[in-house]
């Protein structure tokens, strides 16, 4: 990394007798624990579920989040992240017989990009997002971001990290799905940030040139919700998982690509009130790796 060294924080649960891990990349700002969602965790846990369907997960904080080291914003980038995930799976490779990446938003990108790149995981998990965006939601919700030293919630980072305004996240991550008054209270809880750089290197390797997803040879499930975001007539067809996969082939170099949509919900699939459907599917497509 182009970087002092930093230590990147993970936490790891391995029920009895599993041999695949899948290595967990939160959003941008997410941290580790929206892969374990303390609010009605039997519905929204991921791990959780993973774990019950006997698969180890490793739910890490992005550099910048969390535990992690908090190096100066400008350091950071979506590259960096994939290498630092890339230490990762070849630190966890020796314990397990199969290694997955997995990612949500910005932290797919990441998962992409280290799949696609060092090419040393057995599955690719891609939820939250497309090789498409659907710019008229994106733009309002990157202009209601807001630098990480407005907000209390999120200390000590530089004017380069971001963070959601305060009273936003349910606009940005959750519309359409329903209003959950304490799952948006926990939400803005355990918000955290992002650099500014990790979004841009994001979206020019993996949507503006030659995607890093064409270098991917393992088998990859992505899943979506009803996602503004990425949905629709500027993003990718959700309109069905076929549409969706015939709008994603193109950019990945596997054909081995399965496509779930969580309908219902936004961005923060793992928020939805009918998440176990897709904890389910992921769990399914986990065992077949094995």
């Amino acid at each position: 990394m182009a970087l002092l060294p930093q230590t990147m924080h993970g936490r790891l649960c391995t029920p009895a007798g599993a041999s695949t891990v899948v290595v967990l990349i939160p959003g941008g700002t997410y941290n580790a624990s929206y892969w374990d969602i303390g609010y009605t965790p039997e519905t929204r846990s991921f791990r959780l579920a993973v774990n019950q369907a006997g698969i180890a997960t490793l739910a890490l904080d992005r550099l910048g989040t969390g535990q992690s080291s908090k190096p100066l914003s400008t350091l950071l980038s979506a590259s960096v992240q994939a290498t630092a995930a890339h230490h990762v799976v070849q630190a966890v490779r020796p314990r397990f017989a199969k290694v997955v990446v997995g990612g949500h938003s910005i932290g797919s990108a990441m998962a992409m990009i280290e799949a696609g790149r060092y090419r040393d995981v057995d599955g690719v998990l891609v939820t939250g997002m497309t090789h498409r965006m659907n710019l008229v939601s994106v733009i309002p919700t990157m202009a209601q971001m807001i630098p990480a030293p407005l907000d209390p919630a999120v200390p000590g980072r530089d004017a380069g990290y971001l963070t959601t305004d305060p009273g936003t996240r349910y606009a940005a991550f959750h519309t359409p799905g329903p209003y959950d008054t304490a799952a948006i209270a926990y939400d803005e809880s355990t918000k955290d940030v992002f650099a500014a750089t990790e979004a841009v290197d994001s979206l020019t390797l993996t949507t503006v040139v030659t995607p890093a997803s064409q270098q991917i040879t393992a088998p990859v499930l992505l899943v979506v919700g009803d996602d503004p975001n990425f949905c629709g007539t500027l993003g990718s067809d959700c309109s069905s998982p076929e549409a969706l996969r015939a709008s994603e082939a193109p950019f990945f170099g596997t054909p081995q690509l399965q496509t779930y949509i969580l309908n219902g919900y936004g961005h923060a699939i793992n928020y939805a009130p009918n998440a176990p459907t897709y904890f389910g599917v992921v769990g399914n497509w986990l065992k077949t790796l094995s």
